[in-house]
């Protein structure tokens, strides 16, 4: 049995994510779906448990601040992966800076590629799809007219279930507060 993978998420509830949601399931309709989400940390096996992650996150997200992403143009990773996505361009350096916060103890991993704040909207099986779906991925965001803001808050610790499914495992907020948010 392969080691399951773990990712750290921020899910979009927004009008934003709901446009990438309807603009995926049009682009790649036999995708199982997949909420809107900002990856913090990619899918990766962890060097401890569960518990020992768990620990990590809480006290390392525990001391940041919540903080608002800004979403810039659609782009692609072609031809690295057939990849469309939406750039983060406010806080994309904050992302970064937490992201490595977080790339330790038993989240440490040696990442393929380097992490670029992002929200995917589809990922296809070849090159010419992409290049397809980030054409109309492309033009439907130009005439998108609602918020791009997204406050991230609340980060959730999730588990490779199967292939393209993912168990939510915990909510980890930013910050520390005596009150509910």
């Amino acid at each position: 049995m392969q080691m399951p993978r773990y990712a750290l998420v921020a899910y979009v509830k927004s009008a934003a994510g709901e446009f990438v949601e309807n603009l995926r399931r049009e682009l790649h309709p036999d995708l199982p779906h997949l909420a809107a989400h900002l990856t913090i940390l990619p899918p990766r096996p962890l060097q401890g448990t569960e518990s020992a992650a768990l620990q990590a996150l809480e006290r390392i997200c525990g001391e940041e601040d919540p903080f608002e992403v800004n979403l810039g143009g659609v782009e692609t990773f072609v031809p690295v992966t057939p990849t469309v996505y939406i750039r983060v361009d406010g806080a994309a350096s904050r992302m970064c800076q937490l992201h490595s916060r977080l790339n330790t103890e038993a989240l440490a991993f040696h990442e393929e590629w380097p992490y670029i704040p992002h929200l995917t909207i589809v990922k296809m099986s070849r090159e010419d799809a992409a290049q397809n779906a980030f054409r109309i991925a492309r033009e439907r965001w130009g005439r998108y007219t609602g918020s791009r803001r997204i406050l991230l808050e609340r980060l959730t610790f999730v588990r490779e279930d199967a292939q393209n499914c993912w168990i939510d495992l915990a909510p980890i907020p930013l910050g520390r507060s005596l009150v509910s948010r």
